[in-house]
């Protein structure tokens, strides 16, 4: 598995970077994949959303400077911003036995690792998909698969401003709250700090990484290097 650390990326850049990296990925034109991002204030609707999860009127997340899209991911309605940790494992699950519920868990448990690695002791919550501590949600999951190739993925609450959250019903559960590593430990936190934790716990769920730019603090780089080692292979498959 190669990580890339992409800085902080709009959404829709994200999305189509991800597109990319899964044909890549199907057409054997690299190896499973993890992108580690952040993303401007933007709220996400999964295949599952209801609108009226979404709480705040239009002028009023527009006003605000927060996007509003509609994924193909599993899940409701989510929020992704600045001090958040996203996620996106790109797999083959074809060559891992196909088996969606193994790789729904494999990704709470690398997170549950690298929490623990960091001195937070999180879990799961059944029925939930996602991590927890306590009773409140740090990361979300939401995923999809196409040919047995997954996109999206989870979203870690590092150290975001959490009131953006009151604008949703997150992940449309009316019963129990979000929170962050700030939060619950009352330190502070970057998404910086956690990245080696995160990368090293992913490389032993999913069977090694490689670092695949220089550092957290190149912050599109990252990206430059993913998609040109994709061009570069299509231009010579073709």
């Amino acid at each position: 598995m190669r990580v890339f650390w992409l800085g902080r990326v709009p959404y829709d850049d994200a999305l189509d970077l991800q597109r990319a990296v899964a044909d890549a990925r199907r057409d054997r034109l690299c190896g499973d994949t993890l992108l580690l991002l952040e993303h401007p204030p933007t709220i996400t609707l999964g295949r599952a959303a209801k609108a009226e999860h979404i709480l705040a009127a239009p002028d009023r997340l527009r006003d605000a400077g927060i996007a509003v899209r509609s994924v193909g991911r599993g899940g409701d309605v989510t929020y992704h911003g600045p001090g958040q940790l996203v996620g996106y494992p790109i797999i083959d699950l074809a060559e891992r036995g196909r088996d969606l519920h193994g790789y729904l868990r494999s990704i709470e448990q690398a997170l549950i690792d690298a929490l623990r690695a960091l001195g937070v002791e999180a879990r799961r919550f059944p029925p939930h998909t996602g991590v927890w501590i306590g009773e409140a949600k740090v990361a979300a999951i939401g995923v999809r698969v196409s040919r047995w190739v997954t996109t999206h993925g989870f979203a870690l609450n590092v150290a975001l401003d959490l009131a953006a959250f009151d604008l949703i019903v997150p992940c449309g559960i009316h019963e129990y709250s979000v929170t962050s590593l700030e939060r619950e430990t009352g330190a502070r936190w970057s998404v910086e700090t956690v990245l080696p934790a995160i990368a090293r716990e992913f490389g032993e769920a999913f069977g090694g990484c490689e670092a695949g730019s220089s550092g957290a603090g190149n912050l599109l780089p990252g990206a430059v290097e993913l998609r040109t080692t994709i061009e570069a292979a299509a231009r010579c498959q073709a």
